[in-house]
């Protein structure tokens, strides 16, 4: 079976690096995970009158205020089937933030599980742990065989409650990421702008990536969302 990439992006989906096809064909069929370790040169975030929309984002892991330069993480990738039989993949981004006192570092979370859609003929993106919010994920292979991903038409889900994100309270990610040939990394680099308020919060950095084999959908539980969400 395919994985939702290679669903998503059709033909072009063999435009990829080789070793992007790699982390990009994580599927519960193809039989193994992808777990990558390395260091953010920088992550950045917007005026201060932002600090209040991440720290509330930090709640529910899906963003946070913290910023700083050279900081490790881990991004952790695992394909599994959820409670509504829809293939999924786990996008679990961890930092080591040092702290501002020189005390121990502390660490942030970026939670998301992806999905592919029929109806919407997209992969979903739900971030956070509770998949309260969804968004469509719009791919495009630039010429180097690296992919951009570009988050559009934000959801809200809570109980009752559903409805889309108006523009002015929506945050457009923009990342980038490609496989370096000469050095045996990936790069990754995202932005998250809004439309009104510019530039809200982003990251860049480099990592190696391992592929552990897994046996059915065994994921770990802790990178599983607590609350999971049919509305796409």
């Amino acid at each position: 079976m395919a994985s939702i990439f290679e669903i998503a992006l059709g033909e072009d989906f063999q435009r990829l690096h080789p070793m992007m096809q790699k982390r990009f064909g994580v599927d519960v069929e193809a039989g193994y995970a992808c777990v990558g370790t390395g260091v953010f040169s920088e992550v950045r975030r917007g005026a201060w009158w932002t600090v209040l929309f991440l720290r509330f984002g930090a709640f529910r892991n899906i963003l946070f205020p913290d910023q700083g330069d050279t900081i490790p993480f881990t991004v952790e990738n695992y394909p599994y089937v959820d409670g509504f039989a829809r293939p999924t993949v786990t996008f679990v981004r961890t930092l080591d933030v040092p702290s501002v006192k020189g005390g121990r570092a502390k660490k942030r979370r970026f939670d998301a599980t992806m999905v592919h859609s029929k109806d919407r003929g997209a992969i979903v993106d739900y971030l956070g742990t509770h998949q309260h919010l969804a968004t469509d994920l719009v791919l495009d292979v630039l010429d180097d065989g690296s992919l951009h991903l570009q988050t559009t038409g934000q959801r809200f889900y809570e109980g009752a409650v559903a409805f889309n994100f108006p523009a002015i309270g929506t945050g457009t990610a923009d990342l980038y990421e490609r496989y370096d040939d000469a050095r045996g990394v990936y790069t990754i680099q995202m932005q998250v702008r809004n439309p009104y308020f510019g530039f809200l919060f982003g990251y860049k950095g480099e990592f190696t990536c391992e592929f552990p084999a897994i046996v059915g959908d065994a994921v770990p539980v802790h990178l599983k969302p607590v609350h999971e969400e049919i509305r796409e």
